[in-house]
């Protein structure tokens, strides 16, 4: 499992919210198997550090390396192929409302949705019973809560057991009970091995868990405190 090093990495980005333009720049690095809380207001750059450790973004300047591997300098389909060891959330849900939650757990492509059908049912249906929702393959997220949708993206990112879960504002919209349901399961996944990066507005779960928090405060690192 690889460890991540954002290397004097720098990008402008918009905050829609308050309409105006800022820059993150960040040196970090985050070793195989920590778990780490990136906290900070709204505008801070925690969702724009995320979409660069995931591929979503290019970063202005500077190398994002993944293991001994420099993934901004190289082709964006072998990035994306290094890329495939993590399980991504969005801050935004991306749950289809017209597909059933198997259907937004599986393939998107005929035949590899085929072949999840086939082969990979039994694994869908373990991580929803691991995220509290089982049985739940044939609902449609309509018709669920905001906190069981949120279950449900969180089994979507770990069913193919995914050696980095890169979760951006998970525990937004989400009630007390998901929230700890959540962080006490993703505790037992770090246990085992697995490198979890998630922002949070609440510095509280990284000190109460005893995990690293990366403070970040208008797009640079204002702390790192090894255990809360």
């Amino acid at each position: 499992m690889p460890g991540i090093r954002l290397d004097h990495v720098a990008k402008v980005y918009k905050d829609s919210r308050r309409g105006v333009s800022e820059t993150l720049e960040v040196d970090l690095a985050i070793r195989q198997g920590e778990f780490v809380f990136v906290t900070g207001a709204r505008g801070s750059g925690k969702t724009t550090l995320l979409e660069l450790i995931a591929g979503e973004l290019e970063p202005d300047r500077g190398a994002i390396w993944l293991g001994g591997a420099d993934l901004t300098h190289m082709k964006r389909r072998d990035s994306e192929r290094l890329r495939a060891c993590m399980g991504v959330i969005t801050a935004e849900s991306e749950l289809l409302r017209t597909e059933t939650v198997f259907k937004n757990l599986a393939s998107t492509g005929r035949l590899e949705y085929l072949k999840d059908k086939l082969f990979n049912w039994p694994k869908i249906e373990k991580a929803l019973s691991l995220v509290g929702m089982p049985d739940c393959e044939e609902r449609y997220p309509p018709e669920l809560s905001s906190s069981e949708c949120r279950r449900v993206e969180l089994a979507r990112a770990i069913w193919r057991s995914p050696s980095i879960l890169v979760l951006d504002e998970l525990t937004e919209r989400a009630d007390d009970d998901t929230v700890w349901d959540m962080l006490h399961l993703l505790t037992a996944l770090n246990k085992r091995g697995t490198t979890v990066i998630m922002t949070t507005e609440d510095g509280s779960y990284g000190n109460m868990l005893g995990k690293r928090v990366v403070t970040l405060a208008r797009g640079k690192v204002v702390g790192d405190q090894q255990r809360g």
